[in-house]
């Protein structure tokens, strides 16, 4: 078994390596000399990913970064690491927020100053230069206790990440207004935001947005590079192929669980990673294709191991409520028509265990609430079960033999391709006619419209926010159909329930209201390919679009 071989090490490196003596030990967990690097598409712009959340960006974030939990499956799964989260009073709805013992990389204690910033900005204090209209309570801080207590208008379903550490106080007291010492520019930050001091507010939403911004040279700032989380990002290297970030563990972090890798680089992949699964890189990720299921089979029965988690993403199949499709019931004759298993089997080919299928848009096959939803939301009974006869379904429906359905979907991709070949079959056998609208630009063809029917990827929606952008009145979403004053008043009731089964149940109910109007069926949920050499363990790659990957990339280890 071998070990993969991994990117030269910088210079900056090798006199890091030269001060080790210096440097506060690392965690005891850390082997000595190994390393690994994983293909990476994003590129880092900002140390606050909070005031660019670019997929970049997050993904460094959840590695430099430490918070009081994740979303895992669909909900969320403390760190008592980090600190706790409880819920001190109903009415008014009041969480305490309270931090365990963290510190930042240069040794600054996290403390109720960098929770007091993490408020301000998630009420939208920071935004526009300060220039917000109404300032709202702020935070009881206490801060011997390194907590702070913060009452909310109303309760939400999203109170345990509402308030996070995000970005250093000191760093951005530093900053604003120019105080070298750690403890006053905490000070300084937290009397602004608990005094609603605008101007200072002015400056501190300035340094929080714009201070920790990377230059397009990729220089690095060593002061603004701190780290509350598992690993630092020790340098950024730039070439043709796009950007590296290499990540080294944080010699401060006591959080659970420590870094185990001495040096983690996340690289462009180039034109063919997977043809370097074990020598230049140690992970590599990449759509799944046709092509590359035969050597992908052969490096998995060389102990290389695959993994296809989904990227938060479905395959549906949506109709546009006009035209021909203008109706509820011509709707649900047509989605009770279309294959759906056929459609999924093949457009995915030789990949079909990897496009788990499923049955809802809002909960993804894995989630706590997918079995809830999935069973409670009246889909088998409405338009996933196909007619005893689906043309006098069709008929029935008021709907012509021979009638046309424009169906768009993306002509470069597989699994598009594919469904589209096996709905029109189908669709051909009840009397529909389905024509080949396919495009280059599936984003641009929903926008002219001219089209019935569209196969194509939706982001599962994971906050209230998402669901209103994607299913609320108003929306400018293709798939959404009719206003739904029903579906608007669910979402504000599951916007503030705490209680999680009462949340699934009411996801439920919002489902059933897409359900009932007949827009869209759920097919397939998206993969994406994840190969791991040999002698690389650890690597467990979570569901979904929010750093799927770098969540987890304390626990990867290197066999020696």
């Amino acid at each position: 078994m071998r070990t993969p071989r991994l990117v030269a090490a910088s210079v900056a490196a090798l006199l890091a390596a030269s001060l080790v003596a210096c440097a506060p030990a690392l965690p005891a967990t850390v082997v000595p000399g190994t390393e690994v690097t994983a293909t990476w598409s994003g590129e880092l712009t900002s140390l606050n990913a909070l005031a660019d959340p670019t997929p970049g960006n997050v993904d460094i974030a959840a590695a430099v970064r430490g918070r009081f939990g994740d979303r895992v499956d669909g909900e969320f799964v403390p760190d008592p690491s980090f600190g706790t989260v409880e819920i001190l009073k109903d009415d008014p709805f009041t969480v305490r927020y309270d931090l365990a013992e963290p510190s930042w990389s240069d040794g600054v204690p996290l403390d109720a100053a960098d929770l007091v910033l993490g408020w301000a900005s998630s009420v939208g204090l920071l935004a526009d230069d300060g220039a917000f209209v109404d300032a709202p309570t702020p935070p009881h801080v206490d801060e011997f206790a390194r907590s702070i207590d913060v009452t909310f208008p109303a309760p939400t379903i999203l109170w345990q990440a509402a308030v996070g550490a995000q970005v250093p106080a000191h760093v951005v007291g530093r900053i604003a207004f120019g105080l070298d010492d750690p403890m006053e520019a905490k000070q300084a930050v937290i009397r602004a935001v608990v005094d609603d001091d605008r101007p200072a507010l002015s400056k501190i939403a300035k340094a929080w947005r714009d201070g920790f911004t990377i230059g397009d040279a990729g220089d690095l700032d060593p002061a603004l590079a701190i780290s509350s989380g598992p690993f630092l990002v020790e340098s950024i290297e730039r070439t043709d192929a796009g950007q590296s970030v290499v990540l080294t563990p944080n010699p401060g972090y006591r959080g659970t669980p420590t870094p185990q890798v001495a040096r983690v680089v996340l690289a462009p992949g180039g034109d063919d990673p997977i043809a370097h699964v074990g020598d230049t890189f140690g992970v590599v990720q990449a759509a799944p294709t046709a092509a590359d299921y035969p050597r992908v089979h052969e490096l998995e029965r060389r102990d290389t191991q695959v993994q296809t988690p989904n990227d938060g993403r479905v395959w549906s199949l949506a109709l546009r409520s006009t035209g021909v499709f203008s109706s509820a019931s011509a709707r649900a004759a047509f989605l009770r028509m279309a294959p759906a298993g056929d459609m999924v089997d093949r457009g995915a080919g030789q990949w079909s265990s990897a496009y788990a299928k499923t049955t809802s848009m809002l909960a993804l096959p894995g989630d706590r609430s997918y079995a809830v939803v999935a069973e409670d939301s009246g889909f088998a009974a409405s338009i996933g079960t196909p007619a005893d006869d689906a043309a006098i379904d069709r008929g029935a429906a008021g709907v012509a033999a021979g009638t046309a359905v424009c169906v768009l979907y993306d002509q470069a991709s597989e699994f598009a391709a594919g469904a589209f070949a096996a709905l029109r079959e189908g669709a051909a056998e009840a009397g529909w006619t389905v024509t080949d609208c396919g495009s280059g630009d599936v984003a641009a063809s929903l926008a002219q419209g001219g089209w019935d029917a569209v196969i194509d990827r939706t982001v599962v929606p994971q906050t209230p926010a998402q669901l209103v952008a994607q299913w609320g009145t108003g929306t400018t979403s293709a798939i959404a159909g009719a206003a739904d004053p029903d579906r608007d008043a669910l979402i504000s009731q599951y916007a503030q329930t705490i209680d999680v089964y009462t949340a699934r149940e009411l996801l439920a109910q919002i489902e059933a209201t897409i359900v009932r109007s007949a827009v869209v069926r759920p097919l397939a949920t998206d993969p994406v390919l994840t190969l791991v050499a040999p002698g690389v363990t650890g690597v467990a790659v979570r569901n979904g679009s929010t750093a799927a990957l770098t969540s987890g990339i304390a626990q990867w280890a290197v066999a020696r």
